[in-house]
């Protein structure tokens, strides 16, 4: 049978997007990147991760879907099967030697509907309109620049986008994000929450956010404390 072709990154977002240094930095500490995956596939397929997120957020075939910081793609492989052959998933990340070894999994699993592109902290770095619903998963409290990601993520957002937000509600040094500090920064880039759903008991949770239609100039973003 046929290989399945070489995954090929869509082109850059143009040069549009805002720089690093429009943003205020987070009124908050920023945990490291430490490993391409939150914790070992086989736990998290036991416990259902991938298949309850997917379902809560109504995914189905024919869908566009960014995974932003995808890592070692416990995701990529999920979602590719999900939106189907009529569907997109791009594969994020800011560590090219995370997507290095992401391209190696998408060859050998044949996912011909996946495309690899390699981000910024400010900027995911995705084509204008290109994606329906754009997922974190355990990252955002590893994001160096949440105002410039957020505010430079909204471009690439097709209308009626959705970006979903999977995280522990406990602290960035214990790499979580606090419920109250996660809403404070969407909304300081003029997000709307619209639907909270709490994945294992009250610790771990999926947060669903509307983006604005023109998100606020940078020197208008006040960092949350």
């Amino acid at each position: 049978s046929a290989a399945a072709p070489e995954p090929v990154a869509p082109p850059l977002a143009p040069a549009g997007g805002l720089a690093a240094e429009r943003f205020p930095k987070p009124g908050r500490p920023v945990a490291g990147i430490v490993s391409d995956q939150w914790a070992s596939e086989d736990s998290r397929e036991r416990a259902g991760e991938a298949a309850r997120v997917m379902d809560l957020l109504g995914m189905r075939p024919g869908m566009a879907v960014a995974d932003i910081g995808a890592g070692a793609g416990y995701y990529v492989g999920r979602l590719s099967r999900r939106v189907g052959p009529t569907g997109q998933v791009i594969a994020q990340d800011v560590e090219r030697r995370y997507l290095d070894r992401l391209r190696q999994r998408v060859l050998r699993e044949r996912l011909g509907n996946v495309a690899l592109v390699l981000g910024e902290p400010h900027d995911p770095r995705l084509p204008p309109r290109s994606v329906d619903l754009a997922l974190l998963v355990h990252m955002y409290h590893e994001i160096a620049q949440p105002f410039g990601l957020l505010h430079n993520l909204v471009p690439a957002m097709r209308p009626g986008g959705r970006v979903a937000i999977l995280d522990v509600d406990g602290p960035i040094q214990n790499h979580g994000t606090p419920r109250a500090l996660l809403l404070c920064e969407l909304a300081a880039v003029g997000y709307r929450q619209t639907a909270w759903h709490w994945i294992e008991g009250r610790s771990v949770y999926l947060a669903v956010f509307e983006p604005p239609a023109e998100p606020p100039e940078p020197d208008r973003i006040v960092p949350c404390r």
